[in-house]
């Protein structure tokens, strides 16, 4: 074997190494976000409780997974001079990570339901999402305190909307960008219902103010 041949070889298995070393921290970060996630539901069962902390796990790199191809294939339209073909390629696009994360979503589920109930599936649909829901739902609470039932009703549907769509969200960008498309709905909707949403907040965090706290 020539000197070359055996510095193409070595680069190559460095590289295996290089990226199997990767692979296995990104595991591990993963798997230790998931722990903190799985924790709080106080599972006696070591094995019900690794089989959770394994389908987190899953969801975390399955949703990475079909999120990065699809930015990636809407990478490759920039080459595509004709902007109808363009978009048309975008859209289809769109609609492949659609399905993939909805077949995804149902998949997660379906790995979670054998072993928690539903309050405990939204617990870790609450942890993927940072607890957005709760908190959100308690302040627009607080900041209207005049919220009539059914409002209160359509407010908390909305924001359980969207979670279903954060958890397939892959950055906390992401995420956290479904409830801002959620909260512009919400506003909406509370304008139409006769709220002035700007004076509402405004007197909210004057009285957060008096009380020595903030937003």
């Amino acid at each position: 074997m020539t000197r070359f041949g055996l510095f193409i070889i070595l680069v190559f298995s460095f590289a295996i190494i290089w990226a199997q070393d990767n692979a296995s921290e990104y595991t591990k970060v993963l798997t230790q976000r998931s722990e903190k996630i799985v924790d709080v539901l106080n599972l006696t069962d070591k094995s019900v409780y690794n089989k959770v902390v394994g389908a987190v796990v899953d969801q975390y790199k399955n949703v990475g997974r079909i999120n990065d191809r699809a930015e990636d294939a809407k990478k490759q339209t920039k080459q595509i001079t004709d902007k109808t073909a363009k978009e048309l390629k975008v859209t289809a696009i769109e609609n492949e990570r659609n399905a993939d994360l909805y077949n995804q979503y149902c998949m997660f589920i379906g790995n979670l339901s054998p072993y928690l109930d539903e309050k405990q599936i939204t617990a870790v649909k609450d942890g993927l999402t940072y607890g957005v829901v709760k908190v959100t739902y308690d302040s627009y609470l607080d900041m209207i305190p005049s919220l009539k039932d059914f409002e209160k009703q359509q407010i908390y549907a909305w924001l359980v909307e969207a979670r279903e769509h954060a958890v397939c969200a892959s950055s906390s960008k992401d995420k956290h960008g479904w409830f801002g498309k959620y909260k512009g709905r919400i506003n909406n909707y509370l304008s139409k219902q006769g709220y002035d949403v700007q004076a509402e907040r405004k007197g909210w965090e004057e009285r957060l103010k008096a009380q020595g706290k903030s937003l």
